[in-house]
């Protein structure tokens, strides 16, 4: 019998070894690249007070998704919460009780947005900037001015962080949500193009995520992030060819294919919705516009 319990331990401390290599795997690992920094520069940038600007910004804001992640009045919002994959969260955009709106300079909103970095140089999670990026220097300068004038709102939410599962697959590199690494540079312009046209329906589709989620190509598959995700559909030719202008209105307006079944949760419609009629009719003649290309075909 004793060398039985000689092999079990043998066993037991090979498991227990193996066991504690994963978790030193997985802290250090995710460690690492939670904490790894960026310098980023970024231009200063002089913030409108014309009604006209600010109701520019407030229209943006309210339309391309920024009211999804920190809510229409910016106090912020859980996005999603798991205990094994983590919480993901917008934070308190305001001067309230638990926001962040004093003690972020207007350049610490800008490395933000247009290039994922928070303030201590850390990447930001989920945030788009990658698709922000691409904001006009005017749209951006309206957007953050609305930002800067939203009342205060007393709102506490967590941090984005990462449960057990969540870390191990950050570790693995199977988990690509930090920003900054996967957020160009981008020479944006001064100016979006003029309303109503399709280049500023496809520059509608650049800042509003469009091809963050359904690829560069528009041809939808497997959207990067948390497990679990529904793919994104093809918004090509080849896939919504037979729409009308009418379906695409609808599906914006009430999320709802011309079928009748409706978008999956995930398709921030509700937020899209807001858009102008000219937005979403120039939005149209972009994707009619687009080449027709097979679901995943990016």
């Amino acid at each position: 019998m004793s060398a039985l319990f000689r092999v079990l331990r043998v066993l037991a401390l090979i498991v227990v070894v193996g066991l504690v290599g994963l978790v030193l795997f997985v802290v250090i690992g995710s460690e690492r690249r939670l904490g790894q920094t960026y310098e980023v520069t970024v231009a200063p940038l002089t913030l409108p007070s014309d009604s006209a600007a600010l109701a520019r910004g407030k229209y943006l804001y309210e339309s391309i998704t920024c009211a999804l992640c920190h809510a229409v009045d910016g106090g912020g919002a859980i996005l999603d919460q798991d205990r094994w994959i983590g919480t993901m969260a917008g934070p308190n955009l305001t001067s309230g009780r638990g926001g962040v709106g004093a003690l972020r300079t207007d350049e610490d909103f800008v490395r933000a947005i247009r290039r994922g970095v928070r303030h201590d140089g850390t990447s930001l999670i989920v945030m788009p900037s990658e698709v922000f990026t691409h904001l006009a220097e005017s749209d951006l300068a309206a957007l953050l001015a609305h930002i800067r004038r939203l009342p205060p709102v007393d709102r506490e939410v967590p941090p984005t962080h990462f449960g057990p599962l969540g870390r191990a697959l950050l570790a693995a590199g199977k988990l690509n949500i930090l920003v900054a690494p996967k957020t160009p540079g981008v020479a944006a312009p001064a100016a979006p193009p003029s309303a109503g046209t399709l280049e500023y329906g496809r520059y509608l589709a650049d800042v509003s995520g469009c091809h963050g989620c359904h690829g560069h190509g528009l041809s939808g598959g497997r959207v990067a992030g948390p497990p679990g995700l529904p793919p994104a559909s093809n918004l090509t030719p080849t896939g919504i060819g037979h729409w009308s202008e009418a379906d695409f209105f609808r599906a914006m307006r009430e999320g709802t294919r011309p079928d009748g079944s409706p978008l999956d949760e995930f398709m921030p419609w509700s937020e899209y919705r807001r858009l102008s009629d000219d937005g979403l009719r120039a939005l149209w003649l972009y994707l009619r516009s687009v080449p027709p290309k097979a679901f995943g075909n990016k």
